[in-house]
């Protein structure tokens, strides 16, 4: 009997540790996060937003986050990405860590804060709620879907640009209370501005994934860390803030058990943190309060060191503070004698413009009367040493005229230096298509720093999470993946080919932006790209496209080149393959060359690898480079035809026949009328094309090009040319060419479809180049009598001259004798 009340005692036991597994399994920790980096404005281009924001996301993926991210977004399209963000976390379930990086361009209004799409025009602060989005719109929402956490980081107080006119907006950003279950941080103190970064990376988007890589650190703890290397990086120009009401434990990283010990222990390090700070020396004091960030910090550093050199600089954080604290206070009660008395503390005040907004829009007068009710606010007046900071504009604290002196470097108690890998970060490559973020080379975590076990697995695309202890290099020329592990082994890899039938580096019509190694776009925007990627067959953006406001050049128009999609190799092109116009170059692949003018309407925007189309008539394009010499056979389709060189000296690639159109012969001349669906297609021979072997001559020009039209009658654009009456014929053009220098031509022959005659092979004392022809002769050589069908060709236009009638050849020549037309008369020889 005791024995089995033993064995039960044990199911039980067994039983209650698998009821306490089976939940922690089920509610894993999910991680989501949304970022954005807005660096496009057409106020003016910043330099490292979009950066910064490629750097926390792939932070956050390493952390197990499952990231969605894009840079540049207008209005409509920031306002999608976020909504979309939304939809997530109210789906993602209660064990949800929700976390908001936005980068770029802030701006407060009456207690709010913006961020500013790249298309906003704010020229007075009216316009600042029509063209910026108010985050508490969307933070409010996370915060009552009661998820486990929710960060949001504002990488946004910046000195701006906007509102010149009309009463101005105060500096920074405005001091915030975070619902419960968030937290909220600035890289700047509220009311005070961050100094525009010169690298890459900006300060504090360098310092936070730093310290969000640290294995085991709190979360408040790795925001306290971020402030003190910025302030450290920046010499004090630049001290960041953050609130928090997270009660849940939530660490980035986790410290193996196995990990090696710190350079100062945990215990050590709280007993100096817990000290009071008059009982540090100046240099620790002055670190500690910068830790701790509080009013009562700085206040106490103050009262134990008034005569330290950094006390100037202390006074300077302090009367930020304190100001930002009695505006909040202010504007949470929201009548009229809290403003009167915010005024009657700063009557030239940052918020002084504000509080008369408000004033006005409570139908209050401005001047307060005689008598009121005085908020009373939980801080003292500002004492008169502080004024002179509260008067600025903006304030920053790298202002020439404050003449603070620099802050001593952090001990090694309160923070240790930066890895070797965050010394000095390279640029990440420029991305690859529309809206993507930029990834750097990611550098990989120590062996003994992991994401938590508790997290619940990303999606498997992340990349950076699953090479969480490697190097990976994405190359965006060769589309690939370079993973290196501590051990120094190498590995390249490539995402899966794209169907053959697509056309290379374009997603077809409505498909969705092939998944990038880095984080995925919001649905809106991914949907978006797609759609500005596939406006024409080849994703171009046609001549009816329209580029977003403050948007860099897209892809295919202005001369820039369409890339292949990230996630979607390109296969390298044969060297004799005929490359369709418009195609975009892949990896390790030249711009395909331009195609003739009449091929491209005037104005039309040039494609990927194109030139710009001209808008001069063709007199004043140069000449084409000749066709091939021997060799060619008349209607050889394009593959098996030899590969077309480039005449020495010129620059004009010569033109290959697109598949389905006959080889134009030498000498041949063009029929009008001809479809522009029947253009010769250019080719692109690469260098090591055997057509370019080293030793071959060049064929040399034959004079069976179409006569040069005298600059006094230059016919009009190719583009003009319409199709002759049914009636009308065109000329028969010859069967064969002579040899005669050519005459200087002004233009290339029109693009149409040239019948196919066999040309014969010319003499081999002429294939040198040949000397410069004589001007043509003014006057026309007399035509013989034209057949009836000819005859009955309309006469053309006062715009368009009559065509060059060539001379036909005899019908024949002897044995041994070749035909050749010589000063226009037919001959033979």
């Amino acid at each position: 009997m005791p024995r089995i009340r033993t064995i039960i005692a044990a199911l039980f036991a067994v039983l209650s540790i698998a009821l306490v597994f089976v939940p922690s399994a089920a509610h894993a920790e999910k991680r989501i996060a949304l970022v954005v980096g807005n660096a496009a404005y057409q106020a003016g281009m910043l330099n490292t937003p979009a950066n910064d924001a490629g750097l926390v996301a792939q932070t956050l993926q390493a952390a197990g986050f499952d990231v969605v991210g894009a840079r540049d977004l207008d209005q409509d399209t920031l306002r999608r990405a976020c909504r979309d963000f939304l939809e997530k976390a109210t789906s993602s379930g209660p064990d949800t860590v929700a976390f908001i990086y936005l980068s770029g361009y802030g701006v407060q209004l009456e207690g709010e804060n913006y961020f500013v799409p790249i298309d906003a025009k704010i020229a007075r602060d009216a316009d600042v709620t029509a063209e910026a989005l108010r985050v508490s719109d969307y933070t409010r929402p996370l915060a009552a879907l009661k998820l486990k956490s929710g960060i949001v980081v504002l990488d946004i107080a910046r000195a701006n640009p906007f509102a010149k006119s009309g009463p101005p907006l105060a500096g920074g950003l405005a001091m915030v209370e975070p619902e419960p279950g968030q937290l909220i941080a600035f890289n700047a103190a509220p009311g005070t501005v961050a100094p525009e970064g010169q690298g890459p990376y900006g300060p504090y988007a360098q310092a936070l994934a730093e310290m969000m890589r640290e294995g085991g650190l709190p979360l408040t703890e790795a925001f306290d860390r971020a402030r003190l290397r910025v302030n450290d990086v920046t010499k004090g120009a630049e001290v960041p803030w953050h609130a928090s009401k997270i009660e849940a434990s939530l660490a980035f990283f986790e410290r193996a058990s196995d990990a090696p010990a710190p350079a100062v222990s945990p215990e050590q390090t709280a007993a100096i943190r817990s000290r009071p700070i008059r009982e540090l020396a100046a240099q620790e004091a002055y670190i500690a309060a910068l830790e701790r960030d509080t009013l009562d910090g700085y206040s106490e550093f103050l009262a134990a060191y008034a005569d330290d050199p950094m006390a100037k600089r202390v006074r300077a954080i302090v009367a930020a503070r304190r100001e930002a604290l009695t505006w909040r206070r202010t504007r949470v009660v929201d009548t009229p004698p809290a403003y009167w008395s915010y005024l009657r503390r700063y009557p030239q005040g940052p918020h002084a413009a504000d509080a008369h907004r408000r004033l006005a829009f409570l139908a209050a007068a401005l001047e307060p009367p005689p008598s009121f009710a005085v908020l009373a606010y939980d801080l003292p007046p500002p004492p008169p040493e502080e004024m002179i900071y509260i008067r600025r504009p903006v304030l920053v604290f790298d202002d020439p005229s404050f003449a603070f002196a620099p802050p001593p470097p952090p001990p090694v108690v309160f923070l240790a230096p930066p890895p070797p890998e965050f010394v000095l970060l390279p640029p990440p490559p420029p991305p690859v298509g529309l809206f993507l973020l930029p990834m750097p080379v990611y550098r990989p975590v120590p062996v003994w720093v992991r994401p938590p076990a508790y997290v619940a697995p990303p999606p498997p695309n992340n990349v950076i999470y699953s090479n969480v202890h490697n190097t990976v290099v994405i190359s965006n020329v060769t589309n690939t993946m370079t993973i290196t592990n501590p051990s120094g082994q190498t590995q390249t890899l490539a995402p899966p080919a794209q169907p053959a039938a697509q056309p290379p580096g374009a997603p077809a019509a409505g498909a969705p932006v092939p998944a990038a190694p880095g984080p995925a776009l919001p649905p809106s925007v991914a949907q978006k790209a797609a759609t500005l990627q596939s406006q024409t067959p080849q994703g171009i953006p046609g001549p009816g496209a329209k580029q977003l406001p403050g948007q860099p050049p897209l892809p295919g128009m202005q001369g820039q080149p369409l890339p292949p999609a990230t996630g979607t190799p390109v296969a390298p092109a044969a060297p004799s393959a005929a490359i369709p116009p418009g195609t975009p170059p892949g990896p390790g692949k030249a711009p395909a060359p331009t195609t003739s003018p009449a091929a491209i309407p005037p104005g039309t925007p040039p494609g990927p690898g194109k030139a710009p189309a001209p808008t001069t008539s063709p007199a004043t394009v140069t000449p084409a480079t000749p066709p091939p010499g021997p060799g060619a056979k008349p209607g050889t389709p394009p593959s098996q035809a030899p590969a077309a060189t480039t005449a020495p000296g010129s620059t004009t690639p010569a033109a290959a026949v697109a598949p389905g159109v006959p080889t134009p012969p030498s000498g041949g001349r063009a029929k009008r009328g001809a479809p522009p669906s029947q253009v010769p297609a250019a080719k692109l021979v690469p260098p090591s094309s055997p057509a370019t072997a080293p030793g071959t001559p060049p064929a040399p020009p034959t004079a069976a090009h179409p006569v040069a039209p005298s600059p006094a009658t230059s016919p009009a654009p190719a583009a003009k040319l319409t199709t002759p009456p049914p009636s009308a014929k065109p000329v028969t053009p010859p069967p064969a060419v002579h040899h005669a220098p050519a005459r200087p031509a002004t233009t290339q022959p029109p693009a149409a479809a040239i019948k196919p005659v066999a040309p014969s092979p010319p003499p081999a004392a002429k294939l040198t180049t040949p000397s410069p022809a004589p001007p043509p002769s003014p006057k026309p050589a007399t035509p013989p009598p034209a057949p009836a069908a000819a005859a009955a060709r309309p006469a053309p236009g006062p715009s368009a001259p009559a065509p060059k009638v060539v001379q036909p050849l005899p019908k024949g020549c002897p044995p041994g004798k070749t035909m050749a037309v010589v000063n226009g008369h037919p001959s033979c020889k």
